[in-house]
Parts: C-alpha cells; structure tokens; sequence
C-alpha cells in the first residue's frame, strides 16, 4: 500500500508540474497585431493587402511562445490578404491559411478604435503595400500605439507596417520615431515592386523627414533594428527575426 501511494504521488507531482510549465507557457499576455483593410492599390485595378508571411511568421512566433494574439485593423472588420503573397510553399503561411479559425478573425478584426491598451504586451503592425494608405492617418491607432508605449510595452513594426508611426505623438508633443533608429521597406526595393510610382509617399524618406535615424541593408536581407521597445524589420525576409526581438524584449521586462 505504502508502495502504491508512493507511485501515486509521484505521478501526481509529475502531472502538477508539467500542468503549472503548461500554464506559464499559454499565460505570457496578449500581442495586437494590426493590418489593413485596403484591398486595392489607388489609382490601379491592382489588389493588395496585407502580406501573408509578415502575418503568419510573427503570428506562429508569438503564439509559440505562449502569447495570445488579437487582430484588428484601422476600421475593423475584413483584412485583405495580398493574393501575390499567398505563398502556401511556406509552412506557415500554408497553416496560417488553410486554418479557418484564424482566417475568419481576419475576415471580422477588432476596430483599432475598440482597443483598450492595458490589455496588450506589445502592439505588431504587419506590412504589405495596404498600410500605406490606412495606417498613417489613423487617430484611433495613433493613440492605440502611444499609450502602450507610454505604458512601457513595445512598439513593433514590419516592411510597410512602419507606416503606422510616421504621425504618432506621444504626451509631450514629439514623434515617437523622432531621434531613433529605424528601418522599413526601403526606397530601393520599392524600385523593385513595379508599383512605386503608386505609393501616396515613399516610407523611408518619410521616416527620415520625421527624424527617424534610418538604418538599412542591402535589398531583401535580414535586417531589424531595435532601439529601447521600439522594433522595426525591413523586409518580408526579416518577419521572424523581428517577433523574435519582439518575444525577448518581452521576456527581459
């Protein structure tokens, strides 16, 4: 009998212990990430979007370190998928997209403007051409963005996705990115995308012009910069290393 509590209790234990790892894994907090709902490049016929892998990629990395992770984007509701990015080769980008779960929050994101900050650890503006339409004059997402990081949480965004900061002030007047180091998409690989002479600006030049110090790599490599909770990657290539920054910082506080 002594012998059979023993094992009991052993297994007991074992089962506390791996239920607790399990508990602080799925119990990190919350991530926002935020896309667009501009389906169409102005002035073309031609769609665009968010683009899939700066979703799925930052999307698996938070959610396989045990972070939960909300959508939403400037006006709520349905967020278009760039159909030049559907790339189902891509093992996230193939689960991220044959998962109907998933796939309907994009279709019915939360309105940026029903967003309480308190409730996020990190706010994660993904890219694709479509942001460069609906991010930068958001008011909601502007205040969305300053008040987690006036909270002391982090402020991440992708490619195109740091056209959400150009016009973020924070309480004392200044930019956000005003005296800091950034990246984004850069002038030269926009040269790439056959559609620069489309884009209502240029995201590099304005970083520059709100005072962002500019920090690139040569076309589509790895490049992210991170500088105190603010988070920026270049390009789709730079998707994972930028949540994984994201992820530490998170970690480290």
């Amino acid at each position: 009998m002594h012998i059979l509590l023993t094992i009991i209790s052993s297994i007991f234990l074992i089962f506390f212990q791996l239920s607790s790892v399990n508990t602080f894994a799925k119990d990190q907090g919350k991530i926002l990430m935020v896309v667009t709902n501009t389906s169409q490049i102005q002035g073309t016929n031609k769609p665009t979007g968010y683009f899939l892998l700066e979703l799925s990629h930052p999307y698996y990395t938070f959610t396989k370190a045990g972070f939960e992770v909300d959508f939403a984007s400037p006006l709520g509701g349905y967020a278009p998928v760039d159909p030049r990015s559907i790339d189902l080769s891509d093992a996230d980008n193939k689960a991220f997209y044959n998962d109907h779960g998933l796939m309907n929050q994009i279709g019915d994101t939360i309105s940026i403007s029903d967003i309480n900050p308190k409730y996020y650890k990190a706010i994660f503006f993904v890219g694709g051409h479509g942001p460069m339409w609906d991010f930068p004059n958001s008011e909601s997402l502007q205040k969305v963005t300053r008040q987690i990081y006036e909270n002391g949480d982090i402020v991440a965004a992708l490619c195109h996705g740091p056209a959400a900061l150009i016009n973020v002030k924070l309480s004392n007047g200044s930019y956000l990115i005003e005296g800091k180091s950034v990246t984004s998409f850069t002038n030269e690989e926009e040269d790439t995308t056959g559609v620069k002479d489309k884009m209502p600006f240029l995201l590099e030049t304005s970083l520059i012009e709100r005072g962002a110090k500019f920090k690139k790599a040569p076309v589509r490599k790895v490049n992210v910069v991170i500088d105190g909770r603010l988070v920026t990657g270049q390009n789709p290539a730079s998707s994972y290393k930028t949540a994984e920054a994201v992820v530490k910082l998170i970690q480290e506080k």
